[in-house]
């Protein structure tokens, strides 16, 4: 058997090792990671280099149902493509690790990561990001140093590292923080409106487990790690042609910077440059033009990014002539679609994102089948799209995109604390956001227009959420923090921090870094600014609608929810469901009943609604003692007559209560099919039902 090689660090009082060289050894690197009885393979694989001018880095992590003892719902009972956890775990794992290789190193890289016994107790995405820094370290990818993540909530006030399921389900604040020993590099989670000082208390917590972890890391590399490969430098460009496209180029590209609007800009940056390319490579053979263009290309780049980056650090001034801390016009509008239950219009400078919101009841709640949720149902649900057009682009329209994916999920997650309960508000909420366009943080453009579609619908939310997208940019010592970033500062900057969250504090946080890490102080700083920009954006969406309407929208499902004994749940569902289908079709309505007893009638007619509890209620209700009833004569026998008193519910009038004077023969009396008034005079555990037509006769008197 393979010599195993492993590492073992304390993280949240609860042992994590990290394996090698016993499975999957013909991968670059290979690492189990365990905790509790969760077990992770994950591998790397460096391969050939390809002729891209990016990292051609996948990351790919898969849960497996077999390895929490369950077998895929799917007609094809196997495993197929990424759900929604897989997808956002592998973006989790992808974002940290990414910055840490060299910029120009273009080998194609793949990680997996495959869950082989999933724990409750012990949740595999934070062991996979481990799992894929230690792959990575051992290997000959020339990664810079290894990257760990933590999930910390607070529970009763606590701050936890790695929590089980029960102390989660508790938590006001759930994030997943990644780092290395010397700083934080990626944040993704959810709180309650929890202050900014919270968040900052989290961050520092979380890193001291990170910093172990990662000590755990490089021994393991001391103990199996592979040479690294060293990446070939770039070419170096001659300073002759960057001192001639500078002399050449700066004054116009200056210039062309000032220009407003986002493609107007681009395209005028993008003609001085060309113009300098084709003046250069006049006269040269082909191959020797095109290395000149290439280097130009490179020369350019640099001196746009450099540009940008000193106006910001020297001036305070950014691209579109906003302070550092300033915010883009905004502009917001809502019930922009009739028919929709609820719409809005939120538009911030050029980002512009549509959102309407659908009602329905329990029935049309997602089904979840996750590993960490495998009988989940979510009755909250928001959709983001981003079409080509939004940046005035074409492509082919196909499935959503782990982007896509991930910005709707941060959306999601910004206003779930904020939603009534299901309990006191029985509505499955649908959010679907359409970006009409595009340029900075459509995420939490999408946030905002929600928020502003819900009040719309009338959903009695406790507070409006909105969104902020920060920057940073950092040179050294120097360093400013932006509010409302456009999409030349992401791409340019340091940091993407969006911050969501309602006037009382935050409810979703994401962070990403391209350098080394950053400090608390410009953590701190980003935080506190961003409060200042998100209270201004609140400002201008309640300029448009201040609160949630007092009414739904006449279109909108109104749901009268009544209650019945679990018992009697069969009764309304039916033979095969026939029984319910039948109320739905004969009433127009959506009727939806859980294993409790409740019942939720759903209809946009009120009159329906009635007719539709009307027949419920017949079906359901249950004999009273002393209450009088019409009933129908069923059955006759010697002793008696059964009498249904109302549907699927009958009785027995003994032969003793069919009169006050002596019956001789229950026929002189009743006979089947006979409509006759009855007392109910006992019920007994059986639920059998005594009658009492005497007792009827007495009660009602003279009026018979």
């Amino acid at each position: 058997m393979p010599e195993t090689k492993s590492v073992t660090v304390d993280v949240g009082g609860r042992p994590l090792t990290f394996e090698t060289g016993k499975y999957a050894r013909q991968a670059s690197g290979a690492v189990l990671v365990k905790q509790g009885e969760s077990v992770v393979m994950v591998t790397a694989v460096m391969g050939k280099t390809r002729n891209v001018d990016f990292l051609p880095l996948t990351v790919d992590y898969q849960d497996r149902a077999g390895a929490y003892g369950r077998i895929p719902g799917s007609y094809i009972k196997r495993e197929g493509r990424q759900n929604e956890r897989e997808t956002l775990t592998s973006r989790i794992i992808d974002r940290p690790i990414r910055p840490l290789f060299p910029k120009h190193l273009r080998n194609e890289i793949q990680v997996i990561a495959t869950v082989m016994s999933y724990d409750p107790d012990n949740e595999t995405d934070t062991m996979a990001l481990c799992g894929a820094s230690a792959a990575l370290h051992i290997s000959e990818a020339p990664i810079q140093e290894p990257v760990a993540g933590v999930r910390v909530i607070r529970s009763g006030g606590r701050l936890i590292i790695n929590p089980s399921r029960n102390e989660s389900e508790e938590a006001d604040m759930n994030l997943m923080i990644a780092g290395t020993t010397e700083a934080i590099i990626m944040v993704e989670g959810s709180a309650n409106e929890v202050p900014e000082a919270v968040m900052l208390e989290a961050l520092d917590f979380g890193h001291e487990a990170i910093k172990e972890i990662c000590g755990a890391i490089n021994q393991l590399r001391e103990k199996a790690g592979k040479p690294k490969t060293e990446v070939e430098p770039l070419a170096e460009i001659p300073d002759e042609l960057r001192d001639w496209v500078t002399e050449q180029g700066l004054e116009q590209l200056r210039a062309a910077l000032s220009t407003t609007g986002k493609h107007e800009r681009a395209q005028a940056t993008k003609d001085i440059r060309n113009a300098l390319m084709e003046q250069r490579v006049e006269g040269l053979e082909p191959e020797a033009a095109a290395v000149v263009k290439e280097q130009v290309k490179t020369i350019w780049s640099d001196m746009v990014r450099g540009e940008i980056r000193d106006s910001i650090l020297d001036k305070g001034q950014r691209v579109d002539g906003r302070a550092t801390d300033e915010v883009r016009e905004i502009w917001c509008e809502v019930t922009v679609a009739p028919r929709a239950h609820g719409s809005a219009v939120f538009t911030r400078g050029e980002t512009q994102v549509f959102a309407t919101i659908a009602l329905g009841t329990e029935s049309d709640a997602q089904r979840l089948e996750f590993a960490n949720n495998p009988d989940g149902r979510r009755n909250w649900m928001l959709t983001y799209n981003f079409p080509p057009y939004c940046t005035g682009e074409t492509s082919p329209i196909r499935g959503p995109k782990r982007r896509e994916v991930g910005h709707g999920a941060l959306a999601h997650r910004a206003l779930l604390p904020v939603l009534p309960d299901f309990q006191e508000f029985p509505y499955v909420l649908r959010s679907t956001a359409e970006v009409m366009e595009s340029n900075g943080s459509s995420s939490m453009a999408t946030v905002c227009s929600t928020t502003l579609a819900i009040m719309d619908a009338g959903v009695p939310i406790k507070a409006p959420v909105a969104g902020i997208a920060m920057g940073l940019v950092k040179d050294g010592e120097r360093w400013a923090v932006l509010s409302d970033i456009l999409g030349d500062e992401d791409h340019l900057g340091d940091m993407d921090f969006k911050v969501t969250g309602t006037a009382s504090g935050i409810t979703a946080f994401q962070m990403d870094v391209k350098i080394s890490g950053v400090s608390r102080e410009i953590l701190a700083r980003a935080l506190a600014q961003a409060r200042e920009g998100r209270l201004h954006i609140l400002g201008e969406m309640t300029k448009v609608l201040p609160a949630p309407r007092p009414d739904l929208s006449k279109y909108a499902p109104r749901i009268i929810t009544i209650n019945i004994k679990p018992d009697r749940i069969r009764d309304i569902i039916g033979p095969g469901g026939k029984t319910i289908r039948g109320i739905q079709d004969l009433t127009g309505t959506k009727v939806s009943v859980d294993d409790s007893g409740r019942v939720d009638v759903a209809a946009v007619d009120s009159d329906a609604a009635n007719k539709a509890i009307g027949m419920i209620r017949e079906i359901t209700q249950e004999a009273e003692i002393g209450k009088l009833y019409v009933g129908v004569v069923k059955r006759v026998v010697d002793f008696g007559a059964f009498v249904e008193i109302f549907p699927g519910t009958d009785g027995l009038i003994h032969i003793s209560h069919l009169a006050r004077e002596r019956v001789n023969k229950v026929t002189d009396v009743v006979n089947e099919g006979d409509e006759v008034l009855v007392r109910v005079i006992d019920v007994d555990r059986a639920g059998k039902i005594r009658l009492s037509r005497k007792d009827a006769i007495e009660a009602m008197g003279d009026r018979l």
